[in-house]
C-alpha cells in the first residue's frame, strides 16, 4: 500500500480514548511510598518535581500516582490493584479520595471494577473488549462479527520520515512492518491492514511469533512486549482501492473502500502503533457509539 502522506486530506476524524478490561491477580506494592502524599513528596523531591500543581485537587494527585504505577508496570494488564482502603492508608488520604481517582481511571477504561472482586488493570484479553479498536460490524447479525486473521508479511525495516514523525522516532530507526488480512468465517476478505511498530519496543516480533499467537494482537503486545494500547486516534475517508490492494481484497480495481488511519498510544500518550486499514464494506459497516 502507499506510504502515509501528510498531504492526505481526511473527510472525518474520530478520536477514541479506549482501553480494555479483564483478569485477576495479586496486589503489587512496588513504586508506592506508604507515607501520606505530602510527606512522601517532601522526603522525595523527585516525586514533587513532576507532581500535579499544588492547586490540583487531591484526588487528581492520587490519580497521577496511580497512573505512574500503571506506566511503570507495577500492576500488569489483568492484575488486581490494592483495595481502596489499602491505597487510602498508603497515601494518607480518605477512601473517598481514592475512590474518586479510581472512578476516573475506570471511566477512561484504564481500570475495571468487578462487583465483589475488586479493581483490575484493563486488558485486551477479554472477549467483550477485543473489538474496542476494530469497530467494523457485519450488516447481517447472523453473519457474526468475528474475523479470522491471515498474516501476509512481517519484516523489519527503516522508518520513513512520515512513519518516524508519527511514531516519534528518528528517520531510519528500526520498525516492524506487519501486513495482514482479516476475513469472514467463509474466507471473504474484509480488512487489509498495514501496521508499523517501533522496532525497539518490539524486539523479537516476527512472522513465526505472530502465526503462533491465537489471541488478539493487542493482547500479544501487552503479554509479551509490555505494551498496552490505551487510546487511539483514527482518521477515516472513502477511497478507491488500488489494483494490488483490490486484488487482495477480492474486489474490482478502483472499488470504493474505507481507509482507516489509526495511531495508537500507550501510557504517557506515547505512540506505539501506526496502522492503515482498507475496509471492504460490501457486507460490513463502520460503527461507533457516541455519548
Amino acid at each position: 500500500m502507499a506510504e502515509l502522506s501528510p498531504a492526505d486530506a481526511l473527510a472525518s476524524r474520530i478520536t477514541a480514548s479506549t482501553n480494555t478490561e479483564d483478569g485477576a491477580g495479586t496486589p503489587v506494592e512496588a513504586g508506592f511510598d506508604p507515607r501520606p502524599v505530602e510527606l512522601a513528596e517532601r522526603a522525595r523531591p523527585e516525586l514533587a518535581a513532576d507532581s500535579a500543581p499544588t492547586f490540583s485537587p487531591l484526588y487528581q494527585q492520587i490519580k497521577t500516582r496511580l497512573l505512574r504505577s500503571l506506566q511503570a508496570g507495577d500492576w500488569t494488564p489483568g492484575q488486581s490493584i490494592p483495595s481502596e482502603m489499602e491505597l487510602a492508608a498508603r497515601f494518607g488520604v480518605s477512601q473517598g479520595t481514592v475512590r474518586k481517582a479510581i472512578d476516573e481511571l475506570a471511566t477512561e477504561n484504564l481500570l475495571v471494577r468487578r462487583q465483589g472482586k475488586g479493581t483490575f488493570v484493563a486488558t485486551h484479553a477479554e472477549q467483550a473488549t477485543r473489538y474496542r479498536f476494530l469497530r467494523l460490524t457485519a450488516d447481517e447479525s447472523s453473519a457474526g462479527d468475528a474475523l479470522q486473521r491471515r498474516l501476509l508479511d512481517c519484516r523489519r525495516q527503516r522508518a520513513s520520515a512520515e512513519v518516524a514523525r508519527l511514531l516519534q522516532l528518528k528517520p531510519g530507526d528500526a520498525t516492524v512492518q506487519v501486513r495482514r488480512l482479516l476475513l469472514t468465517a467463509e474466507g471473504k476478505p474484509v480488512v487489509l491492514d498495514e501496521i508499523w511498530l517501533p522496532g525497539a519496543r518490539f524486539k523479537g516480533l516476527n512472522a513465526e511469533r505472530l502465526q503462533a499467537w491465537r489471541g488478539p494482537m493487542y493482547r500479544l503486545f501487552e503479554a509479551e512486549f509490555a505494551v498496552h494500547m490505551v487510546r487511539a486516534e483514527e482518521k477515516i475517508r472513502a477511497v478507491a482501492a488500488g489494483a494490488e490492494d483490490a486484488a487482495v481484497l477480492e474486489l474490482p480495481a478502483s472499488a470504493p473502500v474505507l481507509q482507516v488511519d489509526r495511531l495508537s498510544f500507550t501510557y504517557g500518550d506515547q505512540p506505539v502503533e501506526l496502522r492503515r486499514g482498507l475496509y471492504s464494506t460490501d457486507a460490513h459497516h463502520y460503527r461507533n457509539e457516541l455519548s
